[in-house]
C-alpha cells in the first residue's frame, strides 16, 4: 500500500475551507429578506424575495431600494423602501409631512428619508421622518426568483 500523496491531502483541505469560509463570507455582506406587505408595489410584491448587501449609510444613494429596522407599530423586524433622501440633500418638506416641522435644510449625517412605492398603502418617512443609520440593515442589489416552495404552491 502507497502512502497518500502530500498534495490531495492539501487539495482537499484547500476544497473544504473554501466550502465553509465562503457561505460564512457571504452571510456576513449579504442577506436575502422576504418581502411582506404591499407598499412597494409595483416594484415589489409580497412575498418577493431580494438580495441585500450589508452597508452602511455611506454607500446608500437616493433613488435605491433600502432594508431597515421598522418601527415597532408596523408589527415585523424589517421593511423595504425607497430612499428619497440622504444626508446632505435638501429635506423634501413638502413631500414628507412629519419632517415639516423640522427647521433642517438638508438630510443630517444619520439619517435617510424613505417611502414606499404604493404611496397609498406604504408607512414611511412621510408618518415617522427620519430613519437612523443604526436601523439601516443594507441595500437591494437584485430582485431574487421566486423560492422553489412558492413557486409549487402557486403563488
Amino acid at each position: 500500500m502507497t502512502a497518500p500523496v502530500p498534495g490531495v491531502w492539501m487539495a482537499a483541505f484547500l476544497v473544504l475551507l473554501v466550502l465553509v469560509l465562503v457561505p460564512l463570507v457571504l452571510r456576513r455582506h449579504f442577506l436575502t429578506v422576504t418581502v411582506s406587505g404591499r407598499s412597494m408595489e409595483p416594484t415589489l410584491r409580497d412575498g418577493d424575495r431580494v438580495l441585500v448587501r450589508r452597508a452602511g449609510i455611506r454607500a446608500v444613494r437616493a433613488g435605491a431600494l433600502a432594508v431597515m429596522a421598522a418601527p415597532a407599530e408596523m408589527g415585523r423586524d424589517w421593511m423595504v423602501k425607497r430612499v428619497v433622501a440622504v444626508p446632505g440633500d435638501p429635506v423634501p418638506h413638502r413631500e414628507v409631512p412629519a419632517l415639516s416641522a423640522t427647521r433642517d435644510r438638508v438630510v443630517p449625517a444619520d439619517r435617510l428619508v424613505v417611502v414606499g412605492d404604493n404611496l397609498a398603502v406604504s408607512l414611511d418617512s412621510r408618518r415617522f421622518g427620519y430613519v437612523h443609520a443604526r436601523q439601516l440593515l443594507g441595500v437591494v442589489v437584485r430582485h431574487l426568483p421566486p423560492s422553489p416552495s412558492r413557486h409549487l404552491a402557486g403563488r
